[in-house]
């Protein structure tokens, strides 16, 4: 997909994504997140669970630990499991999150074969890299040998005429409207064979 310095932007992405402890969970504070994710009330989430409005007001505000037949009930009204009630949200789950990127407006990163232009930069701790590329490279001997990195790759060519070379299959010509989906620990390298620089989309996988 690219050589030295896309690499390190493959790297860099995943080292901004990497999990850390996670701290345990404040019942009260949980049980409060998932009720208001619901816009319910003291009074709605105690009649779906079949408690008092007291008792879950305690609850949430950590002056009462709940009994296992209250958890119970917390979880079938909530219509989660009682293991969730104890699970944070994963930090790159968050509901709601988005970037829009205008055209021309991503993060460039140019190197000798490609011009890169990352997409949804902003966004911290993403499942996937979406960039923009235009393939400078017209013969595979500009490249410095094979890359190979973690995850799988997208490909989808916006303009002009591509070639992706491949180290275990032949070399294919696509054009735009095309896509692949590989493994990117195969070794590989696109270049344009059309008059001009040809684009193409690019997403790869951070997991």
């Amino acid at each position: 997909m690219t050589d030295d310095a896309p690499k390190s932007m493959i790297q860099l992405a995943r080292e901004d994504g990497a999990h850390h402890t996670v701290p345990p969970v404040d019942l009260g504070a949980r049980v409060r997140e998932l009720r208001k994710a619901r816009a319910w009330t003291l009074e709605q989430a105690a009649s779906q669970a079949g408690l008092a409005r007291s008792t879950l007001s305690k609850i949430e505000n950590g002056q009462m630990s709940p009994t296992y037949d209250a958890l119970k009930k917390l979880a079938v009204g909530l219509e989660i499991t009682i293991p969730q009630l104890f699970t944070p949200p994963a930090s790159d789950q968050i509901n709601g999150r988005m970037a829009l990127t205008r055209m021309g407006e991503g993060t460039a990163k140019a190197t000798t074969t490609y011009e890169h232009e990352l997409l949804a930069d902003s966004l911290r701790k993403k499942q996937m890299l979406p960039y923009r590329a235009r393939i400078r490279a017209r013969a595979m001997e500009e490249f410095d040998g094979w890359v190979r990195h973690d995850g799988e790759e997208f490909l989808y060519v916006l303009t002009g005429v591509v070639k992706l070379f491949t180290e275990f299959y032949e070399p294919i010509e696509m054009r735009r409207g095309d896509s692949a989906y590989y493994d990117a620990a195969m070794g590989h390298n696109v270049i344009s064979t059309s008059a001009e620089d040809a684009t193409i989309l690019w997403v790869t996988s951070l997991v």
